[in-house]
């Protein structure tokens, strides 16, 4: 179908409050194929992406080396029985988790006072915010406290747990009658001033006070919340807060997790170990499934033995297409060094758009991220934000062959989030084209 039947078919047939269609034609694109760093559309025009895809195209899309084990796991076993039947995949999958995040954390960061020899355990998701809602679970189920403490400007995913947790106006409103409000939010603190920190700390104790807070849930990075960078020993204050408190460290790394960061995950940038993980995104390259993953120990202590009847699971619970892909997915990370590309092209990424932010006139560029996650704020003269003309000049550089996304609350943050996989020349070509625009 052509771009137009395709959009007209949508019109008919999808949900309104789905895909958004541009009364002047101006979005979405159809995405027709892609591969590598670049989509296609029906009409054959070409792309380059700056989005992976939310993220998701980590190692390219339709990496060859992880497309080939899906294609082979589909022709062996398309569907198994989740939490009745297993298939091996999922264990091999569940012990390759535990050996990049807390088994590597413990030999890699070591961490003040020593830990143990730690391996972790998963909750096997099919997307974001289910892991996160597993995660929500896990802290009840350990803690027995019902709070959670999040941030403003968070997004942890639309269904109702994660909704008590996601910190936008926009996406609670319509259900907030249904909405329990377990969830307790504070600023997330600026990267500047030196003072933010104390500030967070004075507000996350008053929280701690009553006693019911059983988890506190970050992103070390704000991706949807418009590349919000927290300051130097944010993780850390998180970390001992928790642990005075006697509460669960969960971070939500779906969207920073995998080498985006210039690191396996973000967190190891402050050499801070969380108790829980969320991961999800570019942990198969492109087929539905997510993970929550947690200590061992602790996860032992929160979920009962299974009586034949398990208390969260799914049907698709660990497809195997997805735990094939996963597995192939993490090797090609592994192969072509991703975590250490991006830091290498983060540089040469936030070096071309400071230069950007300096040359801009007639308004105020903002730019800020760490490896390949960056993002440029569009702001008036004034100082104050320009979501209009952040989105007008995503939708110009999309008729120019570019594909960006627009974050933030109000959206005026344009994000980078390329594939790991793109050159430092397509990186400079991109940095020009919005330059062209700025100018313009």
């Amino acid at each position: 179908m052509t771009t137009r039947q395709t959009l007209a078919r949508l019109r008919a047939y999808e949900s309104r409050n789905v895909t958004f269609l541009d009364p002047d034609g101006a979005w979405p694109i159809v995405w027709e194929r892609a591969r590598g760093t670049h989509v296609w559309d029906p009409e054959g025009r070409k792309y380059l992406d700056l989005t992976a895809a939310f993220g998701v195209a980590a190692a390219g899309h339709a990496n060859p080396r992880v497309t080939r084990a899906g294609q082979r796991q589909m022709t062996r076993l398309l569907h198994a029985m989740g939490d009745v039947h297993p298939h091996a995949l999922k264990a091999q999958l569940a012990r390759e988790l535990s050996r990049v995040t807390f088994e590597r954390w413990t030999r890699t960061l070591r961490p003040r006072p020593p830990a143990p020899a730690r391996t972790g355990k998963t909750l096997f998701c099919n997307s974001g915010f289910e892991a996160v809602e597993a995660a929500l679970k896990t802290a009840r189920l350990a803690t027995g406290k019902p709070g959670v403490i999040a941030f403003t400007g968070a997004y942890h995913g639309l269904g109702y747990g994660a909704l008590n947790v996601t910190a936008r106006a926009h996406f609670r409103a319509p259900f907030r009658s249904q909405l329990r409000q377990f969830g307790r939010f504070v600023p997330f603190p600026p990267a500047r001033p030196a003072a933010a920190l104390a500030d967070l700390e004075s507000q996350l104790r008053r929280q701690f006070r009553d006693g019911r807070v059983g988890a506190l849930l970050a992103e070390p990075i704000q991706v949807r919340g418009g590349v919000n960078l927290p300051p130097p020993g944010f993780l850390p204050l998180l970390r001992r807060l928790c642990d005075q408190h006697r509460a669960l460290l969960i971070l939500d790394e779906i969207y920073t997790g995998f080498g985006r960061t210039g690191k396996w995950f973000a967190c190891e940038h402050a050499r801070t170990i969380p108790d829980v993980i969320c991961l999800g995104k570019a942990l198969t390259g492109g087929f539905p499934l997510s993970a929550c993953v947690g200590r061992a120990d602790l996860m032992d202590a929160a979920w009962p033995p299974s009586d034949g009847e398990a208390i969260h699971t799914s049907t698709f619970l660990g497809h195997p297409v997805g735990c094939a892909m996963a597995l192939a997915q993490i090797r090609e990370i592994r192969r072509l060094n991703l975590p250490r590309r991006s830091a290498r092209l983060g540089r040469v990424l936030l070096a071309a758009l400071a230069a950007l932010a300096r040359d801009a006139r007639g308004a105020q560029l903002r730019v800020r991220g760490q490896g390949l996650l960056a993002g440029v704020e569009i702001r008036h003269a004034d100082g104050s934000p320009a979501p209009r003309r952040a989105l007008a000049l995503v939708k110009t550089l999309l008729r120019r062959g570019f594909i960006f996304l627009p974050e933030g609350d109000p959206p005026n943050v344009i994000s980078f989030t390329p594939p790991l996989t793109i050159s430092a020349r397509q990186l400079r070509t991109a940095v020009a084209a919005l330059r062209r625009e700025c100018a313009a």
